[in-house]
């Protein structure tokens, strides 16, 4: 029974560092990276869709992500989608292909991001601290309902806070990385 609470708290937990993860590759750093754009919503012919949906996308030089849409039609939307973002991005199309350069970030602009990061770290710990309360809370469920001994209770709940401290140090890791990566000229 705790086994199962393990496992599934341990499952939980891995993906919410996973989604933390990806969702620092969409802050944007000095170098190009098509995960900046991937996943723009465009709204083309009624439907909105991811930009990754429509689209090749490629980063061919450090400062520089392509878009070539595959239906030329989408060119105005993917065009439109780009400029609405939070990006910061000013793109340039020749009918065929759409350039986003990606400008070098201003000091005050690293600043701004890396609170960002923060903020999502800290939004990441506050979904593991949730996944590991309901977990001591299925535990306790269960020693209370006497489906487990009292003792394995507080040996799960024990196991419970290992794994919650090894996420939350991974994810301590990911911010720090990516804080690096931000704040490197």
């Amino acid at each position: 029974m705790t086994d199962d609470i393990l496992l599934d708290a341990d499952d939980r937990m891995d993906k919410a560092v996973l989604a933390f993860q990806h969702n620092l590759d969409t802050i944007r750093t000095g170098r190009a990276n098509t995960a900046l754009v991937e996943h723009l919503q465009v709204t083309h012919y009624g439907q909105t869709l991811p930009l990754n949906q429509l689209a090749t996308l490629a980063a061919p030089e450090s400062t520089l992500i392509t878009v070539q849409p595959w239906d030329r039609g989408a060119m105005d939307s993917i065009m439109k989608a780009i400029q609405t973002s939070d990006l910061g991005i000013n793109p340039s199309n020749d009918g065929r292909l759409i350039r986003l350069p990606i400008p070098p970030l201003t000091e005050q602009r690293r600043r701004d991001l890396v609170k960002q990061v923060h903020t999502r770290a800290e939004e990441a710990r506050v979904a593991i601290r949730n996944i590991r309360r309901h977990a001591i809370d299925e535990v306790k469920k269960a020693v209370k309902a006497g489906d487990v001994p009292e003792d394995d209770g507080h040996h799960a709940e024990d196991e419970v806070e290992k794994l919650t401290h090894a996420q939350t140090d991974r994810i301590e890791q990911l911010s720090k990385t990516k804080e690096r990566e931000l704040l490197e000229v």
